[in-house]
């Protein structure tokens, strides 16, 4: 769960600190309060696409940060391959972002995006109207379906996605070994030539052109080194006025010093050492310019050498690498011809082989789908009847198609909310206010399965009212039973629900500011009677509290 979320300089806020419970978390506010700006920072710590306009006016940088608390999933594996700290059951996920820079962290260490994306796959849903519309998208359904009965039959899912993997793969095979073929005498001499060109070149790594670029400079410029590492030595360890012998003058005089005052010791000290670290110094810098040697003949091998590689650079992709990937790709192809008549042979079994596996397993999985795709309908019909849709009739309707990635099938939810009406699919049928209580029903049933912590709605409760609101507020306390849940909400109904209460408000005098409190109390009533009646007054107050009890 999210314990607390943290701001500093983002948006319209200065700093911000906000902590959440277990249970129902409900924010409220105005309108155009700034109300979304809680949720969007959560999303946004977690996301790719990270805009500099979040950066607070006159700031140099923004930062988000929440801290989770995990109960559930051992990550410290994870952790330890991605160098991360493992602080036990917290996990500090922050963001900071400046006008040329995002950097993520998680527990202090610098991530990747792709990590974020694992976490919060673990830990956070969050939907909003936007959001709600794409989870209604056909081509999702599938996934939703498998998500609810993956304890049944994902393992043989996951098996069957390895196997049409490897059946995508072997068919590639199959198509380049058929064009293979039909390559002429010309072409397979061609490659031979190329082939031995590289061979012949006996490339020793793909850095050798660097290693010899380097060599080539010490040598061309030999005599300037020994010129200048030679000069170097004297002016340490040369006879007259070196540094040495300097040095060794402030040692005699140190050391006689020491007589008078035992205080200069580590400094006396300190001399010795640079003597000694100066010795060494001049002795690698003798040594280095006695072995230097103006070696024509072998200055002319490395520029003849370095010829013939960047002869092959030009030829082959212009680098080394690109040289040796060539050789390789030559090589397999060259094989797949020479082999091609066999290969395709070998290759369509293993095709044959393989696809009816695939599609003895693709039907075990639709004969399981549609076992719990009815399963699944009946019990999101059952939530929609709870959320004052009782005329409406939902089915996850399958039908067959060619072999998939997921499969056989075409998975898609379907819908009725209007006797008369024929199902239909549900993004074309439900209207806004349907659609905030068809995704509460359908997340209350894969709630149930889920191992994430926080749920978060964005004014999901939009376009309801009377019963359907107090159906929807009595379906989120049952699912933050099970879950925490953060939402923003418009409904008193909903708001009196709460196990903590924040408000949101805008202020603009010199300059706009948010601010976001904790109600209790008083103010938790006068908020309720406010979101009830538009104006906080005798009648508004006393309806606030029958919602709440007081």
């Amino acid at each position: 769960m999210i314990k607390n979320l943290k701001l500093k300089n983002y948006i319209l806020i200065d700093e911000l600190c906000a902590n959440f419970d277990n249970g129902l978390n409900i924010i409220t506010g105005e309108t155009g309060a700034g109300k979304s700006i809680l949720i969007n920072a959560i999303d946004l710590v977690f996301s790719s696409r990270v805009s500099k306009e979040v950066i607070k006016t006159g700031c140099d940088k923004a930062i988000i940060e929440i801290t989770l608390e995990n109960n559930k999933h051992n990550l410290q594996h994870l952790f330890e391959e991605n160098g991360i700290d493992d602080l036990g059951s917290e996990i500090i996920i922050s963001k900071e972002i400046t006008q040329n820079s995002v950097r993520s962290r998680i527990n202090g260490t610098l991530v990747n995006q792709e990590l974020l994306k694992n976490l919060r796959a673990l830990f956070v849903d969050i939907h909003s109207q936007h959001q709600a519309y794409t989870f209604l998208q056909p081509q999702y359904h599938i996934n939703l379906l498998d998500s609810y009965a993956k304890d049944n039959y994902g393992s043989l899912l996951d098996e069957y996605k390895q196997n049409y993997a490897k059946y995508q793969d072997l068919q590639s095979q199959l198509e380049i070994a058929k064009n293979s073929a039909n390559a002429t005498e010309s072409q397979i001499d061609f490659l031979k030539f190329q082939i031995n060109e590289i061979e012949e070149s006996n490339i020793s790594s793909q850095t050798e052109d660097e290693e010899l670029a380097q060599e080539l400079e010490i040598l061309t410029n030999a005599e300037k080194l020994k010129d200048l590492t030679g000069s170097s030595y004297w002016a340490i360890n040369g006879d007259d006025g070196s540094i040495i012998e300097t040095l060794n003058g402030i040692k005699s005089n140190l050391s006689k010093a020491l007589d008078y005052d035992t205080k200069i010791e580590p400094v006396y000290s300190n001399i010795l050492d640079i003597i000694e670290n100066l010795k060494d110094t001049a002795s690698d810098l003798r040594n280095y310019s006695q072995n230097l040697d103006n070696d024509t003949e072998r200055l002319n091998e490395i520029q003849e050498r370095i010829y013939i590689l960047d002869k092959l650079k030009h030829k082959y992709g212009g680098s080394l690498e690109s040289v040796i990937d060539t050789y390789e790709q030559l090589s397999k192809e060259l094989s797949t011809i020479e082999f091609s008549t066999q290969n395709i042979e070998k290759l369509e079994a293993e095709i044959l082989e393989i696809k009816e596996h695939l599609t003895k397993s693709a039907n075990e999985i639709s004969a399981k789908r549609q076992k719990y795709a009815e399963e699944l309908s009946i019990l999101i019909q059952n939530k929609l009847t709870v959320l004052e849709l009782p005329k409406a009739r939902f089915r996850v309707e399958i039908s067959p198609k060619e072999l998939s990635i997921n499969g056989a099938d075409n998975v898609e939810f379907m819908i009725s909310t209007n006797v008369s009406e024929d199902l239909k699919p549900l993004a074309k049928v439900a209207s806004g206010g349907e659609i905030s209580r068809v995704m509460l029903a359908i997340k209350s049933v894969f709630a149930q399965n889920d191992e994430i912590d926080t749920v978060i709605f964005d004014e999901i409760d939009t376009g309801i009212s009377g019963k359907a609101t107090q159906s929807v507020a009595d379906e989120m306390v049952n699912l933050s039973k099970t879950h925490q849940i953060i939402a923003i909400t418009h409904q008193a109904i909903i708001a009196s629900k709460s196990d903590k209460h924040f408000y949101v408000r805008k202020s603009q005098q010199d300059k706009t500011k948010v601010d976001v409190y904790v109600l209790t109390g008083d103010n938790k009533i006068k908020a309720i009677a406010e979101l009830a009646g538009g104006t906080i007054n005798e009648q508004s107050i006393e309806f606030a509290k029958s919602l709440l009890n007081v």
